[in-house]
């Protein structure tokens, strides 16, 4: 099959196999649901700023690109569609062929469509899709630098970095691997000048991680360590098999024992898959690593497999007989994946429309108010077209929505309040869903209430009374009633250690009724030290209400002694 190809010449069969690729999954876009993170990014691109909580703001660009040219699925996913078969072409010219040829062609095709998550994010739309793309727009404009360092050259770093951040933070571990690989590029006064231009481009992003208070670093860097469990050492490596496909991990170990990296450029590409593996597999001490944050690196796997089955004849033949027999496998998960079956509706793949749907019929037109993270809200937005939040709490992370603060306009309004809040929720049924919630004709939350508190003792004992100052401040435009009929509102004591939390009610001296707009009350509270295991706790003050204790106040470090 292979000889009768090449009377077409290999350019022309690289960009059919390029179209084909491109094709197929415009399919299983259009086939497959919608994920809650999607749906999430969806709403980004409908508030378009300079930064996110959670990431960096590419991926809403990109929603916003294809949502102006499409709606439903391909308005979520087709710049994603379109930015893998570039990504592609990128990795294609960056690889280094003495003559490339047909077999060549498609050794690096069954190459690229081995690496399970790389192929993943061809049609889902996450943060990973424009940090592969600008991953590779990086390497391209290293190995031109290193060849000629022309202005060009600079011109594609500067624009590179400058990308990469503004995709994923993981950004940085690109840039600074490929700088441990090559000291000398410190004395180079153009890879300097493409540093400086990126970070001009970045001023924007950086000015609103200052105006927000770095949220985004205190989510990756602070609320996402937990405690060393031996479970997120182990697992580690076998979700990296699942991400990057045993088969094929198993020739990029083998070419790393086998060969030594003969240039600078080389030598950056192991830097990179061995520096990305082995600074998460690092990460699991502090808590779990999610198997996709090393995605970049198959970047350079993609690179050096195609390079040396040029030239290694049994790492030629291994791709052949194990990758190429692997993609049977990759292309069954995908045909699963667009199956409606109790499996992808549990892993959010599929029945998403029946779901949300069925809450539209109780909810009408009035907005939905979810707690929980931002999955609910964001796929009822996105399926029904109709406005929904999520109240968070002490048991949930903050979002997003913690900066967009959307429920601030419907306060003493009516809502649809999902979830289950025992007696005062109601049950509904519609098709095969089933759910519980209930309308309220004056929503009040306090999760934007801010508590101030001083307490000079940290070192507690079980079961003594403590008292200590507070001042609550009303941030809303309108009054906070701690006596709401429906959302009553109480101050409380939280102890925090790891995901466990133990809350404390209070004694207070002086009680509170309702707080206006834009005033605050100043108060002292009693409180006793609930039975806590010996160590250190994370303290603070939070108003407690249906939603659950929001967070409030900043956190001591107690220690609880015996």
């Amino acid at each position: 099959m292979i000889e009768k190809l090449e009377k077409f010449g290999y350019k022309k069969v690289f960009y059919l196999l390029l179209a084909l690729w491109f094709v197929f999954n415009i399919f299983q876009a259009l086939l497959m649901d919608v994920i809650s993170d999607e749906a999430y990014y969806g709403l980004w691109g409908k508030h378009l700023d300079w930064g996110y909580y959670d990431h960096p703001p590419m991926v809403a660009l990109l929603v916003k690109i294809s949502s102006l040219l499409f709606n439903g699925n391909l308005g979520i996913r087709f710049m994603t569609l379109l930015l893998q078969p570039i990504t592609l072409f990128v990795i294609w010219r960056t690889i280094d062929y003495e003559k490339p040829d047909v077999k060549k062609v498609i050794t690096f095709f069954i190459i690229s469509a081995s690496i399970v998550m790389f192929v993943a994010y061809g049609i889902i739309t996450t943060p990973d899709v424009p940090l592969l793309f600008f991953t590779a727009l990086f390497l391209l404009g290293y190995k031109r630098f290193l060849e000629r360092e022309d202005w060009t050259s600079v011109a594609i770093l500067a624009l590179s970095m400058a990308g990469l951040i503004y995709s994923k933070y993981q950004a940085v571990l690109v840039i600074g691997l490929t700088v441990l690989s090559n000291f000398k590029l410190l004395k180079r006064y153009k890879f300097w000048l493409a540093g400086v231009v990126a970070l001009l481009l970045l001023i924007p992003h950086i000015l609103w991680q200052v105006s927000n208070g770095f949220p985004s670093f205190q989510y990756h860097l602070v609320a996402r360590s937990t405690d060393f469990k031996w479970v997120y050492f182990l697992e580690y490596l076998p979700n990296e098999l699942a991400v990057f496909n045993p088969f094929t991990l198993g020739a990029v170990v083998y070419l790393l024992i086998k060969y030594k990296p003969m240039d600078s450029f080389m030598r950056n590409l192991y830097f990179q898959i061995v520096g990305f593996i082995g600074f998460f597999w690092l990460t699991a001490f502090r808590g779990h690593v999610e198997p996709h944050w090393t995605i970049a690196c198959s970047i350079p796997m993609i690179i050096l497999l195609s390079e040396k089955c040029s030239t290694d004849n049994k790492l030629k033949n291994y791709t052949y007989k194990y990758i190429l027999f692997s993609l049977l496998l990759v292309l069954v998960a995908r045909i699963f994946l667009i199956i409606d079956s109790p499996i992808t509706r549990r892993i959010g793949y599929s029945g998403n429309e029946e779901k949300y749907r069925a809450i539209e019929t109780v909810a009408g037109d009035l907005p939905v108010i979810f707690t929980g993270s931002f999955q609910n809200p964001s796929l009822y937005s996105f399926i029904t077209g109709k406005e929904a939040t999520v109240i968070s709490s002490l048991y949930s992370r903050q979002t997003q929505f913690d900066v967009w603060k959307f429920e601030e306009k419907y306060h003493g309004k009516s809502a649809f309040i999902w979830g289950d809040y025992g007696a005062v929720s109601n049950d509904y049924s519609s098709g095969f869903t089933s759910f519980k919630g209930f309308v309220t004709d004056n929503l009040q939350t306090v999760n934007r209430m801010e508590v101030v508190f001083d307490m000079d003792n940290k070192q507690l004992r079980a079961g003594d009374t403590m008292e200590i100052p507070y001042t609550i401040i009303n941030k809303y435009d309108n009054s906070i009633d701690f006596n709401h009929p429906q959302f009553p509102v109480q101050l409380c004591v939280a102890f925090v250690q790891g995901k466990e939390i133990t809350l404390s009610g209070t004694v207070l001296k002086e009680s509170i009724s309702i707080i206006p707009s834009g005033d605050s009350v100043d108060g002292r509270l009693s409180f006793t030290v609930p039975d806590l295991a010996v160590g250190e706790y994370s303290c603070g003050l939070s108003l407690n209400t249906l939603f659950g204790p929001a967070l409030n106040s900043g956190f001591v470090t107690v220690l609880i002694k015996k």
